[in-house]
């Protein structure tokens, strides 16, 4: 089935969440119908209008939201004043839940992948009795082993981009940890430092996705300069800090997830999100639905955005 109809927003604003942040949110579709919301990836890319199209906007009040510091939200990261201190894991399952109390709504499914997928789970381990069902396309649970993968491990398949991004670090941090020397490049005083950062982790994550034909390869550094200042910053802030999560925590917790439904799409081909971490959630989370999208990596595919489509669809009529 393709995706519904271009939609626009019929109520938005900015919720102040305290702290002196102020988290942008945007409903579309029918204010009666089933309340659903979407968590964007990143950490810090910011919610997309495509998104709006994953749901029949006669069935569903779709919720779309910017994660602190991005999109929309305030203050943005990508101004150096912004203190990253108050962004973490935490804040932001306390900003859902603050969210979900203004809009009134006592229930509702999420949907969202990537770094999406770790708060979700985070989210719905924490308030399972908030939760109607899910829609995972790519799975992670952001372990640090998960975070050393991808920023070092998957370099086995891209020696020489992965050269370039551990030279991207000074010499002394070379053979240390990697993220957490960018974390304090892109906190430098120095406008050069932080810039030459963020474009050689944006070069790093897209070469990650290159071999995705299917999807889209070269999206990381195809950002406009303020969106990708902030995605690298909340980026590297996050996974420095293994996202405040003890590691294995939303696996050895998914069993708060019981009863509830859930439908876990991911690639074959996501290098940078290897399928064993979705094979795990789904075998200790009862009723949870795994599929494997063949001609998917981590960018996704029409079949996969098929089948998410199939998934909402199915739960509107529950």
């Amino acid at each position: 089935m393709p995706p519904f109809p271009p939609i626009e927003p019929y109520e938005h604003g900015l919720l102040d969440v305290g702290d002196g942040n102020l988290v942008y949110w945007e409903t579309c579709g029918n204010p009666a119908g089933k309340p659903a919301l979407v968590v964007h990836g990143g950490p810090g890319s910011g919610c997309g209008t495509g998104s709006r199209r994953y749901f029949d906007p006669e069935r569903y009040r779709v919720v779309l939201f910017d994660q602190r510091g991005c999109g929309r939200s305030l203050p943005h990261a990508s101004d150096p004043a912004t203190d990253m201190s108050l962004n973490t894991t935490h804040h932001l399952i306390a900003d859902m839940e603050r969210l979900r109390e203004h809009l009134g709504i006592e229930r509702w499914l999420l949907c969202g992948g990537s770094w999406g997928s770790t708060l979700i789970l985070a989210y719905a381990e924490r308030y399972p009795e908030r939760i109607s069902e899910i829609v995972i396309l790519g799975v992670t649970v952001t372990r640090r082993a998960d975070i050393d993968w991808l920023y070092r491990g998957v370099g086995r398949f891209f020696p020489a981009e992965w050269d370039r991004f551990r030279r991207g670090v000074p010499e002394a941090e070379r053979d240390g940890e990697l993220v957490a020397a960018y974390a304090r490049l892109v906190e430098s005083p120095e406008p050069e430092v932080r810039a030459r950062a963020t474009w050689n982790w944006l070069a790093w994550e897209d070469a990650v996705i290159s071999l995705e034909s299917n999807g889209s390869p070269g999206s990381y550094s195809a950002r406009p300069p303020d969106a990708a200042t902030a995605f690298v910053r909340i980026c590297a802030h996050y996974f420095s800090h293994g996202a405040w999560l003890e590691e294995g925590e939303l696996l050895g917790n998914a069993g708060r997830l019981d009863g509830i439904p859930g439908v876990l799409l991911h690639g074959r081909h996501d290098l940078g999100g290897p399928v064993g971490t979705a094979w795990e959630l789904a075998e200790v989370w009862p009723g949870s639905e795994l599929v494997i999208v063949e001609d998917s990596g981590h960018t996704g595919s029409e079949v996969m955005r098929r089948l998410a489509l199939e998934a909402t669809e199915r739960f509107s009529r529950s």
